[in-house]
């Protein structure tokens, strides 16, 4: 990524650009180290994708921003995060999991519902019929996820009301909020959903404002409880929207969010709040050095 290359180069540090997991680990082989390595290494295979630069770097006491691979397995599945986060209190949909197509018969949700990959991000396999209001499109969905995108599939109670995603900054206590975001789709986007096809041609299908207000305020709360409950680290995003009450209900959290200056939500969310790309990166690099230094 050559705009994060540069910002780092702008920020005083000598960079050096590892590739995959692959070029990572012939690196580790051969002897190479670094004094911390800027992870933004989504993986390439399996359902601990993220997961595996960070166990790697830890085998090696290399550190690394961002989360650990715990925290990176268990959000990239969906179920298994919301099962947490019910332990922790906090409000997410009621929801089932679809493994095989005999799952789907178990299923004891009020419609409408709305149906997902489990592990999946970038709206993926989200479109319009993601919006289930029967039990045909029910079974329509899943088996259409469940062949196309071979992974579990996660179906949930759906949130009619408006979505935010909050910018978090930091671990722990000193994890806070850079500001919050509401996403608005315009009358010629898909409609109900952040789908793969709004987020790809957002520049004309989605409109994104800062969010301010009482409301706002709740996203915020209840983002940074999830993040410092599942012990999130340095930078991230947390995705809400509101139940049928207008209460936030956490959607998904995204420990490992993309940070492109110009498609990404996070860097836009930021922008909102005056806080520019290069400052962001900085943040973000001050928090993984304060944790270095603790040793945490």
């Amino acid at each position: 990524m050559k705009q994060l290359n540069s910002t780092l180069q702008k920020l005083g540090h000598q960079t050096d650009r590892i590739g995959n997991i692959y070029d990572l680990t012939k690196r580790l082989v051969n002897g190479d180290c670094w004094d911390l390595v800027f992870n933004i290494a989504e993986g390439l295979h399996g359902i601990g994708r993220e997961s595996q630069v960070p166990a790697l770097l830890d085998a090696y006491n290399i550190p690394y921003t961002f989360s650990d691979p715990l925290v990176l397995s268990l959000t990239l599945h969906k179920g298994m995060t919301k099962r947490v986060l019910r332990d922790l209190g906090i409000p997410t949909p009621d929801f089932a999991e679809v493994y095989t197509e005999a799952d789907i018969m178990n299923i004891n949700l009020p419609f409408p519902l709305f149906a997902k990959p489990m592990a999946d991000g970038t709206g993926k396999g989200i479109t319009a019929n993601s919006i289930i209001r029967n039990e045909n499109e029910l079974q329509s969905v899943c088996l259409w996820l469940l062949k196309d995108f071979r992974q579990p599939v996660l179906v949930e109670t759906f949130l009619p009301g408006r979505e935010f995603t909050v910018g978090i900054v930091g671990t722990a206590e000193k994890a806070t909020s850079v500001g919050v975001m509401e996403v608005i789709l315009n009358s010629s986007a898909e409609q109900g959903a952040y789908t793969y096809e709004n987020k790809e041609h957002y520049e004309d299908l989605v409109r994104y404002r800062r969010a301010d207000g009482e409301i706002a305020q709740q996203a915020v709360e209840i983002a940074l409880a999830a993040w410092r409950g599942i012990r999130c680290r340095d930078c991230g995003r947390v995705d809400l929207r509101l139940d049928a009450s207008g209460i936030p209900n956490l959607m998904e959290i995204n420990p490992l969010a993309g940070i492109n200056p110009v498609r990404s939500d996070l860097p836009i969310i930021c922008s909102f709040y005056g806080i520019s790309y290069k400052e962001l990166i900085q943040m973000i690099l001050e928090s993984a050095a304060q944790r270095i230094n603790l040793k945490e």
